[in-house]
């Protein structure tokens, strides 16, 4: 007998996120390029958005893997943020956050950042809640999904170690 479907579950597409902020001299360093904590900070609000949509409730961060800057961010430049989960638990989802910069005068786009951060769901009185299931849509989707699971199990491992 086959199990019937979580009327809860979700695609992929419905929590992707892409949020975008042109970079100002307020944002930056004495060098002109934009401090890596305003870069983390808007990281987490794009995955915190994409956890929340998956979700429907507040999500707290509760981890971000390691990640290197590839490139520096000048002021002026476009800052695109793309979001979207790639794996759920019952009150945690992984979400992936990709970070580009954009010259607005020449259209160069490049790969400045990318991080997996980890966000708890929270019911009412703030305690981990259940999220919905995940429907990957796409092989890219599985793929990630996959590899995402992973990553948890091996933080679970850490946790305990």
């Amino acid at each position: 007998m086959t199990a019937a479907p979580d009327p809860r579950a979700k695609p992929v597409s419905a929590s992707r996120v892409v949020l975008s902020y042109v970079m100002n001299p307020a944002d930056a360093n004495p060098l002109g390029s934009v401090h890596g904590g305003v870069i983390l900070r808007l990281m987490d609000e794009a995955g915190g958005v994409a956890a929340a949509r998956h979700a429907r409730r507040p999500a707290v961060t509760a981890a971000m893997d390691s990640m290197t800057f590839r490139s520096p961010v000048p002021i002026g430049c476009l800052v695109i943020f793309k979001a979207s989960v790639n794996y759920v638990g019952n009150t945690s989802m992984e979400v992936g956050v990709r970070v580009e910069t954009e010259n607005l005068l020449t259209g160069e786009i490049r790969h400045t950042a990318s991080a997996y951060l980890v966000y708890v769901a929270l019911d009412e009185e703030g305690k981990p809640a259940p999220v919905p299931r995940l429907i990957p849509e796409t092989e890219k989707d599985r793929r990630r999904m996959a590899a995402a699971e992973a990553r948890m199990a091996a933080r679970l491992r850490q946790r305990k170690a």
